[in-house]
């Protein structure tokens, strides 16, 4: 798909596909492990945070630019290079990766509205699917507003889960050392590697290329793309420092308020644990927060979803059908009363064995002057994205094996 670039008037309005893709990173798959690491050990782990999101705004960063500069996305370039057959078999891995995002965030949204209402987790989940849906309706009227409805979920999300700090004194001789890399025994190390190893999620490294490609065009004029480029790193940025605020405020939040507790290992106990300690309003906000990350998140999977579908093997579902379809295996875990904790493990296993297709295949489009002219990665670039896909794919390893092992 080639369109011309639109001539948008000032940086502001150049703003928000990287916002819909950091969505992403404040999924309710981050929340259990960003409490626990500071409920057990306080802020040691604060710098993983800020590492992993210097890694992932490099990421996003290069996937806007793929689009920006291609005219396509990551998915429709992929599909283009491979046989049928192995366009096929490359979607169906897609595919698993994104059922395992949406169970994930179907599930995140199904625990907020228990929380929130006592709502059973089956029919917490169908609400949150009607919701998704509407959601998804509004992207049919047009990107923007569907970049403006995420940006006020994230908003939400912002509000729920940095609000308890405000009731929580923080140690800021804590959060200075926490800056400092180090660990504490073998299970830090862990910790760390599945907070690092879960940073990067394969449908946003897919979707961002489409989001920045379909808001605004592609164009032949250099000085044109220049300029996209210079807003979509100021948009990336700007998205990825909220996002990961989020992420960093959830461990502040544990290590100044909760630790030592129990139960701050799973989504439903950390809420407890955070009524418990400051009250159940914060109690509450946190689980609007909750119940706005799982729908803003779902509604984004289920957009990538077809985009890499449309990409790889060229088949077009409406949008609300998908979305219909895809919400069956959450429905399914939440109906036949599967722990939800363990099924949002096994969807950061599935996460994991999904980066590398994605990542790599990134960074080598990206590095290429036969696909990106002028705008191909320079070396300096080259080399920074090269040592963040091998650190982030060895940390999926890891986790992957860790999980297998019954150490994780």
């Amino acid at each position: 798909m080639t369109t011309t670039a639109r001539p948008e008037r000032g940086l502001l309005r150049l703003l928000g596909p990287a916002f819909v893709a950091a969505i992403a990173y404040v999924d309710p798959g981050n929340v259990a492990a960003n409490l626990t690491a500071g409920a057990k050990y306080g802020y040691l782990l604060i710098w993983v945070l800020v590492v992993a999101n210097a890694m992932a705004v490099v990421v996003q960063y290069l996937s806007a630019k793929l689009g920006l500069v291609t005219g396509k996305s990551l998915a429709e370039l992929l599909g283009e290079r491979m046989p049928k057959a192995g366009r096929v078999l490359y979607w169906l891995q897609a595919e698993v990766v994104v059922i395992a995002t949406d169970l994930a965030e179907v599930v995140g949204g199904a625990l907020a509205l228990k929380i929130l209402f006592d709502t059973p987790l089956l029919v917490g989940g169908v609400i949150v699917g009607i919701v998704s849906l509407a959601i998804l309706a509004i992207q049919g009227r047009g990107q923007r507003r569907f970049e403006l409805v995420i940006l006020a979920l994230l908003t939400i999300i912002t509000v729920g889960f940095v609000a308890g700090l405000f009731f929580s004194p923080l140690d800021w001789g804590g959060v200075a050392g926490g800056m400092v890399p180090r660990f504490q025994g073998p299970e830090t190390v862990l910790l760390a590697a599945s907070m690092l190893g879960a940073t990067v999620m394969p449908h946003a490294i897919y979707v961002h290329s489409t989001l920045s490609r379909d808001r605004h065009g592609t164009s032949e004029n250099p000085s044109v793309v220049r300029r996209l480029l210079r807003a979509t790193r100021w948009d990336v940025a700007l998205a990825l420092v909220v996002a990961g605020g989020v992420n960093i405020a959830m461990l502040l939040l544990a290590a100044s308020a909760l630790p030592g507790v129990d139960g701050t290992d799973t989504i439903d106990g950390a809420a407890a644990a955070i009524s418990a300690h400051l009250g159940p309003a914060i109690g509450v906000i946190f689980g609007i927060g909750l119940l706005a990350s799982g729908l803003a998140s779902t509604s984004v999977g289920a957009y990538a979803g077809a985009d890499i579908m449309a990409g790889l093997i060229n088949i077009r579902v409406p949008l609300l059908l998908r979305r219909a379809i895809t919400l069956i295996p959450a429905l399914l875990v939440l109906g036949l009363n599967i722990d939800p904790t363990l099924s949002l493990i096994v969807s950061q296993v599935v996460l994991s064995l999904g980066i590398p297709f994605a990542l790599i295949p990134l960074v080598w489009l990206t590095s290429r002057k036969s696909d990106m002219g002028g705008f191909a990665n320079r070396v300096p670039l080259q080399v920074v994205a090269i040592l963040i896909t091998v650190a982030i794919v060895a940390l999926n390893v890891l986790l992957v094996v860790l999980t297998a092992t019954g150490q994780a």
